[in-house]
């Protein structure tokens, strides 16, 4: 990129650098018959508009283009993007903007999710670069802001402790100050304390959650910036350190480890949502695919150090157990309690969740290993499942509940207790790399990890984007893999791949697929693994002869 002049730190380099990318890219881009460069969310507009003004105003920036036509450019996409909102009171989502634009961006209807988040980031704008917006921009903004206020959208109570509330928590704290809204003010205050002790208390509903959980952080953080009461952005910085705390506990060089409640195809298969993780740590090299904008390069909240400290620095493994309550209002019964385990090297990380639950769209990542981000390889996750409700070939998401897991640091065995009626086929995605494939193991090299891969039945493999799809065929069925890295094998003396393989492939696992599915295995370091379940579903996991217990499992692990 271009010279920035300024004397910015680390993180604001690291800003620069997004902002920069993403005008350059902006500029770059045809617009539409419509003036907008993108009908698929109208959000993107806004936020690719935002970085090319920002980058034609700021005078630290060496522009390959002319500053004033960049500027002209994305005042012209600002306007067409704040003039799609729905400007009549007493309407049906009066104050809300479409999602989805196609074909005719002024004919679009009005969408309940736009507004939460870009509602908020469209004060932050107007206070950071209202001054030097023209005219007409700058009062079709705030009458926005003002249709936004009046809509009331986030007047609503905080009851599942998700993504949604936490931006009608932010954004009442924002139009209540902005429209000195007592009322509302208040309301956003109590539902920033409840929110907070609830997700300190029990856990965050949502783990791992993307790219929502990037809603959180950049909600809290635009509060943070505009808050001006020394004792409200107190909280709100207990809250971004809490949410950084959680951030940093699943951190591998930019991978999100473990168990995901939620993903969407550009964080599954592969950790492709990074904007935030590369400005806080930067201990990875920013991809050239940005998936989501979004305002990485605008809003920053530093994390606390020991944070930052912990998640940078993996040279002694640790393991991660953690417990969460489920938030299920309507079951006016006992919350769930999910367990989720995580094991980070500084070369890998394994780890998932014990329990099955029915999350939002069937949108789960049940267990994986995980690689750092890395240009070496297009996606960075290992994992095995069963298809379920929502799964289409080519996306390795949407799982179904038949499975069964046993989780010890750098092994995950999996079992598949498929019903007679049910699809067949498990489907696994393996990382690119160097692959040895045996009638029913595969042994790997991907990055700086070794990886053994042991299936009870015969597989098949099929070239997918960035990675190999892993599909083999069996009702009952089941799964082993265990991970080194090539510097621990080296150590123990196995000094290739072609090594490691013939080393492994002495040791496979005994599968049972009979009545009781079940399957044993001794790892490389001499712990015997066992996992079984019957028909009724009751499963046992033993390590060492001895059941694996879950009690000392706790909402703050670290």
């Amino acid at each position: 990129m271009g010279e920035i002049k300024s004397a910015a730190g680390a993180y604001q380099a690291r800003q620069n650098e997004i902002i920069y990318n993403i005008a350059i890219e902006a500029e770059r881009l045809p617009l539409l018959d419509s003036g907008l460069w993108f009908h698929d969310d109208v959000r993107n507009n806004f936020y690719y508009a935002s970085y090319l003004f920002a980058a034609a105003v700021e005078p630290g920036f060496e522009l390959p283009f002319d500053r004033e036509a960049g500027k002209r450019k994305a005042e012209a996409v600002l306007l067409e993007t704040v003039l799609l909102q729905n400007r009549q009171p007493g309407t049906r989502l009066y104050g809300h903007w479409p999602l989805g634009l196609h074909p005719l961006p002024r004919e679009a209807a009005p969408h309940e999710l736009p507004v939460e988040i870009m509602g908020s980031l469209m004060v932050w704008f107007c206070k950071h670069y209202g001054s030097r917006l023209g005219a007409g921009l700058r009062i079709a903004f705030h009458t926005a802001i003002g249709h936004i206020y009046r809509s009331g959208f986030y007047r609503k109570p905080v009851v599942h402790f998700g993504h949604h509330e936490a931006k009608y928590t932010v954004a009442k704290l924002i139009f209540g100050k902005l429209f000195e809204d007592e009322e509302l003010l208040a309301d956003g205050r109590q539902s920033l304390e409840k929110t907070l002790a609830y997700i300190r208390d029990k856990g965050m509903p949502e783990y791992g959650s993307l790219p929502w959980f990037w809603h959180w952080v950049q909600a809290f953080t635009c509060a943070w910036e505009l808050e001006e009461d020394s004792g409200l952005k107190s909280t709100l910085a207990e809250m971004l350190d809490h949410l950084w705390k959680e951030r940093g506990q699943f951190y591998l060089q930019g991978a999100w480890v473990g168990a995901h409640s939620r993903g969407w195809p550009h964080d599954v298969p592969a950790d492709g949502n990074v904007l935030h993780d590369y400005v806080q740590f930067g201990d990875f090299k920013l991809p050239q695919a940005i998936p989501r904008t979004e305002y990485a390069g605008f809003l920053f909240y530093e994390a606390p150090g020991q944070v930052r400290a912990a998640a940078m620095n993996r040279q002694i493994p640790v393991e991660v157990a953690k417990v969460t309550q489920k938030a299920v209002p309507e079951d006016p019964g006992p919350q769930p309690l999910i367990h989720s385990y995580a094991y980070i090297t500084e070369s890998f990380a394994a780890g998932g969740l014990w329990e099955r639950v029915d999350e939002f769209d069937n949108e789960q990542l049940r267990w994986a290993f995980s690689l750092p981000v890395s240009p070496e390889y297009a996606v960075n996750r290992l994992y095995f499942f069963h298809p379920g409700q929502g799964y289409h070939a080519g996306d390795p998401r949407h799982q179904s509940r038949y499975m069964e897991v046993l989780y010890h640091q750098g092994i995950i065995l999996a079992l598949f207790p498929v019903p007679e009626g049910e699809a067949d086929t498990i489907v696994g995605v393996l990382p690119n790399g160097q692959w040895m494939k045996e009638p029913a193991a595969l042994f790997g090299k991907a990055g700086e990890v070794y990886f053994a891969v042991y299936l009870s039945h015969t597989y098949q493999l099929k070239e997918r984007e960035g990675y190999l799809e892993v599909s083999a065929q069996g009702m009952r069925s089941g799964v082993v893999v265990e991970a080194i890295s090539v510097k621990e094998a080296a150590g123990r003396g196995t000094g290739d791949l072609a090594a490691f393989a013939a080393e492994r492939a002495a040791q496979a696992p005994s599968f049972e697929t009979g009545a009781v599915l079940a399957v044993q295995y001794n790892s490389i370091k001499g712990d015997h693994l066992q996992l079984s379940t019957d028909r009724l579903t009751s499963t046992k996991a033993l390590l060492n002869g001895s059941p694996i217990s879950l009690d000392h499992y706790t909402v703050s692990s670290s």
